[in-house]
């Protein structure tokens, strides 16, 4: 993947994919610096994600702010290429409803 905003793309249309009905927000970087990239609301529930590049790429100021304070309130991650199987398998558990492996494979309840 060779930019952040391609992977984010990718990431938006599996997560619509997998939660069907599930509204995406892009958040704006510039209203409130650090907050995540992504708002899902599905349902009664709702996370929000940060989308990096890597597991290796650099954190804004006040991003592990708002991931452990959103993650308080409901469900909030890191998520990049490497880790995207098993967030993807947390948020499922946050949302409910189904259940998916850990490889990221939606199985019926």
């Amino acid at each position: 993947m060779k930019s952040e905003a391609a992977y984010q793309a990718k990431l938006i249309k599996k997560l619509e994919s997998l939660f069907p009905g599930c509204y995406i927000r892009k958040n704006d970087p510039a209203e409130t610096q650090g907050v995540p990239d992504i708002l899902i609301l599905f349902g009664s529930q709702w996370a929000q994600l940060e989308v990096k590049l890597s597991d290796t790429a650099h954190i804004q100021p006040n991003q592990s702010y708002y991931i452990d304070m959103f993650n308080e309130m409901s469900y909030a991650s890191f998520i990049n290429p490497q880790n995207e199987s098993e967030v993807l398998y947390e948020l499922q558990r946050a949302f409910g409803g189904f259940e998916l492996t850990k490889q990221g494979r939606q199985n019926e309840k």
